[in-house]
């Protein structure tokens, strides 16, 4: 329509009329003249706002769902992220817990042997690289690190410093065949030279080939000339199997070590041995032995148990051939019938 003088006269007359229609219909309540034209017009125009909402309430639909995923995704990348957090703390702590109870073990076999020691990690192990077994530690020249110190942990001997750098060092495990260790038994004192051989037990020479010693026993360092490389008294292992002198001048025994080679993680290095030898005092305590469990013997009411355990009357019975009180079969094998004696 071309913008004329009288278009913009009907326009103008239009919205005048729309303006007195609502005037009429908001003053006329629920009985507005109006009122029957509006439904007129909604059974007309309602089907066609029915069929256009059909079409377009999908689109709206997609449009909100696409929408709910993006914040359903960011909601569920930021619980993921939350999650993986949480685990890192609870996994962290675990770690930290366990490195803790190493630590405090550590310290308390310190404080029995009177050790002073410089507590270190192990960051590296070196069995790889040049066939031998031995770790590095997070501690060196400038933590006062020297090499020949003596390392162990909560259970026992690890080893001895071979290396020392800066920051870090070398230790050489007690396994290794290269480690040789002056070892003294529990109790008996007996001395020997424990030598390591990779996963297999140490290998202990006894100094005396009729030594009485058995499966069970326990060894400890004996100690070196001005306690290096190792301070006395650091358990070792346990006895697992003791060879036959066979007349030798030495006896062969296979020990098992306190500690797992495998599992190293907290360490402490003896920066200052004790002033007295600590002898056993480091050993753990032995568990105790299993009681023997204890018979007891039911005696018949009216008869006397002798001091075999056999109620009074039994044995003739047997030596008789006779069945014992409380049925069975007698000594031959035979049956009695009707309380009489086999004839």
């Amino acid at each position: 329509m071309r913008d004329t003088r009288e278009s913009r006269l009907l326009l103008v007359l239009l919205i005048a009329i729309a303006f007195a229609l609502i005037t009429v219909d908001i003053r006329g309540g629920k009985d507005s003249p109006v009122d029957g034209a509006r439904q007129a017009a909604a059974a007309v125009f309602g089907p066609i706002e029915n069929g256009v909402s059909s079409a377009v309430n999908p689109v709206g639909d997609a449009v909100s769902a696409v929408r709910d995923s993006g914040e359903r995704h960011d909601r569920l990348a930021r619980l993921e992220k939350e999650n993986a957090a949480l685990k890192a703390k609870l996994g962290s702590d675990d770690r930290n817990r366990s490195r803790l109870k190493q630590l405090d073990t550590m310290l308390k076999v310190a404080g029995e042997g009177q050790y002073g020691i410089k507590g270190a990690q192990v960051i590296a192990i070196g069995a790889a690289q040049g066939f031998s077994w031995t770790i590095t530690i997070d501690v060196g020249a400038d933590d006062g690190i020297r090499r020949d110190m003596t390392v162990l942990n909560g259970d026992g001997l690890v080893g001895r410093v071979t290396t020392v750098g800066p920051g870090t060092a070398t230790v050489l495990l007690a396994n290794d065949p290269d480690f040789t260790v002056g070892t003294r038994m529990e109790g008996s004192d007996e001395l020997g030279f424990a030598s390591g051989q990779g996963d297999r037990p140490l290998r202990v020479e006894l100094l005396n080939g009729k030594a009485d010693v058995k499966k069970g026993d326990r060894l400890v360092t004996f100690g070196s000339q001005a306690d290096k490389p190792f301070v006395p008294g650091v358990p070792v292992g346990i006895v697992s199997r003791v060879d036959p002198s066979g007349g030798d001048l030495t006896r062969t025994l296979y020990v098992t070590p306190f500690v797992s080679f495998t599992r190293l993680d907290i360490v402490g290095v003896v920066v200052e041995a004790p002033k007295k030898d600590p002898r056993d005092t480091v050993l753990p305590p032995k568990p105790k032995p299993t009681p023997t469990p204890t018979v007891t013997v039911t005696v018949t009411p009216g008869a006397t148990a002798p001091a075999d355990g056999l109620p009074q009357g039994t044995e003739e019975q047997l030596v008789e051939g006779r069945q014992p009180v409380g049925g069975g079969p007698s000594v031959d094998g035979g049956q009695q019938q009707d309380g009489q004696e086999q004839q």
